[in-house]
């Protein structure tokens, strides 16, 4: 597990690398590509440096991001439903995914579609969700709407916070942004079901 460890540490450096390179839309998207479906790093840490750089760019930024998940997802979704004995579950296994593995088909069976927007959102590991969801067999359609809202929220509002509060937010999104999220699927439900009881 410790070789495991530094590798990945060692691909992190090297993607935050890539975040300052005139090429860097397009190692954002590789890796927000990637990322939905193998590659351990989250494109997050090429999006904070980006829209600090070019806070014009912020939405473009964010919006390639959500564009590449949502692409990456599918392939991830592939894998799931295709290749789950071969790819996914060792794949699973090499990042020590396996209890996270089980713990989101739990929550699927009893939460649905809604597990994946809501997972989609936090710092859970997004290839776990578009392997399981492939390996579960989710309706595809529903998967790409839950998909789509889930990095498009996700990424814009990192992008927001960045563009409007600037290099003081970067330690804020970095430490906090699993509970932010999970704030405001709360904000977002309560507001469900609030109009729903007026009614």
């Amino acid at each position: 597990m410790l070789h495991i460890n530094n590798w990945i540490h060692s691909v992190y450096h090297k993607v935050l690398e890539l975040s300052a390179r005139p090429t860097a839309m397009y190692w954002l998207f590789a890796v927000a590509f990637a990322e939905s479906s193998f590659f351990p790093i989250p494109p997050d840490i090429m999006i904070i440096p980006m829209v600090l750089a070019t806070p014009r760019q912020a939405w473009r930024i964010a919006g390639w991001a959500m564009l590449a998940s949502v692409i990456g997802g599918y392939f991830g979704y592939a894998i799931g439903m295709f290749g789950y004995e071969h790819i996914a579950k060792p794949l699973i296994s090499f990042y020590g995914y396996t209890e996270a593995f089980a713990r989101f088909s739990q929550y699927y069976h009893e939460w649905g579609a809604w597990i994946v927007f809501i997972a989609g959102l936090t710092p859970f590991p997004y290839k776990v969700i578009t392997i399981t969801s492939g390996v579960l067999g989710l309706n595809i359609w529903v998967f790409g709407v839950a998909s789509i809202l889930a990095r498009g929220l996700r990424f814009f509002i990192i992008a927001f916070l960045l563009k409007r509060y600037g290099a003081p937010m970067k330690t804020f999104i970095e430490k906090h942004l699993g509970k932010l999220t999970i704030a405001f699927v709360v904000l977002l439900f309560g507001s469900f079901y609030l109009i729903k009881y007026l009614n």
